[in-house]
């Protein structure tokens, strides 16, 4: 296994890629300067490296060279500039170079810090190489948030993670997971705070075509590059910002081990109440199921199957599928408002209260439990709340019990319709436990299969999920 050595400076990453007289390319950056040039020409030797470096800032001289795009900070422009500048690479020097020259082109479309308006920074960028002479190229693209206050921050930023990713991609492709990890090398500021933020990353042809892209993206939580990625309903990796941006968001959070009809009944009771709130209409809802990095097993082999697995079932009943390291539910509204200004719902079982009114959850929080749910309900928020069963007695929003020191506090939630109780519920359903059935299905066929909806049931069964194996008959 390729070890990740986290020693190493910027300058020495730049240096020893200009040392090695294979590695070869072109530098093209839209935003933010030519920092990650610098880098390299800073580290002494850059003429073994650089073919070219450019900046295209001029809208129509980038269309000109590139051609059109709907947006400029996309990764439609980003694959614009990494197809144009690798062809045009190889096309002017095949004939002059070395045949065991290693090509490569990187590329990166970026918005920083601007004087004249408060913008999202964020930005594309993207590597197109060969790991072989002589290969059909690969090609890793990511996502990035600039979370540095100034301009100049952030274009430095950008200029050590550009060298990250030259330097690991021609050192780490073997081991996706590493290269990962050394993305934010050197990118921690002076508190401990890191300075880039990367949610999407993506990788393809010719030394990653067995790579599980989901799973990278898993990794970019497990690895701090980010707190939380998204899947769209047909599994791709998206970025949280396009899928979240100026929606109504309606959030259901779990263990989805597997997804059953209980949690389906939760969603579809939740909506329609939410869809009669103010200002939210069905073209701007976007349903959410969010696990948290706690539901996750430790087993990192074990954790990727059933990770696959429960994302594969939750784009079966069209949702979009959130993974998080957001224990505490008003970090995770937090989060969301990041992208989003609109309505926020999320679904809570009653069985869920013994945590979300618990003090100790939020010990070494300033303001405890008052500042916690200060910010859960912060401005257009609301969380429905499912009934369950105990014993054979119906416990919802009405009856629930809490300690005698939050009591008043779930009065004052509930007569000012922050915590909402859905109005309609399957009581046939509030007995399901996802946990339990998980235990039955190594098992073969059982009584856990009329728990679920026919499609995830199918579904289990077909790609022997969760430990299935179907008994043989008698």
């Amino acid at each position: 296994m390729v070890e990740h050595d986290k020693t190493l400076t910027t300058e020495q990453k730049a240096l020893a890629v200009n040392l090695n007289d294979k590695q070869y390319g072109t530098f093209v950056e839209i935003g933010a300067g030519q920092e990650v040039a610098r880098q390299f020409f800073s580290a002494g030797a850059a003429a073994g490296t650089v073919a070219k470096t450019m900046s295209a800032y001029d809208m129509e001289v980038s269309d000109a060279i590139y051609g059109k795009a709907g947006r400029y900070v996309s990764r439609e422009r980003l694959e614009q500039m990494l197809e144009y500048e690798y062809g045009l690479l190889h096309k002017r020097l095949d004939t002059v170079r070395p045949q065991e020259t290693l090509y490569f082109s990187y590329a990166a479309t970026v918005t920083a810090k601007s004087y004249s308006q408060k913008n999202e920074c964020h930005g594309w960028i993207g590597l197109r190489l060969q790991l072989e002479p002589g290969a059909p190229a690969s090609e890793i693209l990511m996502h990035v948030r600039m979370l540095d206050e100034t301009n100049r921050e952030q274009s430095e930023a950008l200029g050590i993670l550009g060298v990250n990713v030259v330097y690991g991609a021609f050192n780490y492709s073997e081991e996706p997971k590493v290269f990962i990890e050394s993305l934010l090398d050197n990118l921690v500021n002076p508190l401990g705070q890191k300075r880039i933020e990367i949610d999407l990353i993506h990788f393809s042809g010719h030394q990653f075509e067995d790579v599980e892209n989901r799973l990278m993206n898993l990794h970019l939580v497990r690895s701090w590059c980010c707190r939380a990625v998204m899947f769209d309903p047909e599994g791709n990796s998206e970025v949280p910002m396009s899928l979240l941006r100026k929606k109504d968001v309606l959030v259901i959070r779990g263990s989805f081990k597997p997804p059953t009809k209980v949690h389906v009944d939760m969603t579809e009771a939740a909506m329609k109440q939410f869809m009669e709130e103010e200002g939210v209409s069905n073209d701007k809802v976007c349903t959410v199921a969010e696990i948290t990095m706690a539901e996750l097993d430790s087993d990192i082999e074990t954790d990727d199957a059933s990770f696959l697995a429960r994302v594969d079932l939750l784009n079966k009943l069209g949702y979009n599928v959130l993974i998080s390291d957001y224990l505490r539910f008003f970090r995770l509204r937090s989060w969301m408002r990041r992208y989003t200004q609109n309505r926020i719902g999320i679904v809570l079982s009653i069985l869920d209260f013994d945590q979300l009114f618990d003090t100790k959850y939020y010990k070494g929080l300033e303001g405890g439990i008052l500042e916690a749910m200060g910010k859960l309900f912060s401005g257009n928020t609301n969380v429905y709340v499912y009934p369950t069963r105990r014993h054979n007695q119906l416990i919802t929003l009405d009856n629930v019990e809490v300690e005698d020191n939050v009591q008043y506090l779930l009065k004052h939630l509930t007569s000012n319709k922050l915590l909402v109780p859905v109005e309609t519920w399957n009581d046939e359903n509030l007995h399901i436990s996802a946990r339990h059935i998980a235990t039955k299905i190594p098992l073969g066929q059982g009584d856990w299969e009329q728990q679920l909806p026919e499609e995830i049931r199918e579904e289990i069964k077909a790609r022997c999920m969760f430990g299935y194996c179907e008994l043989p008959e008698k």
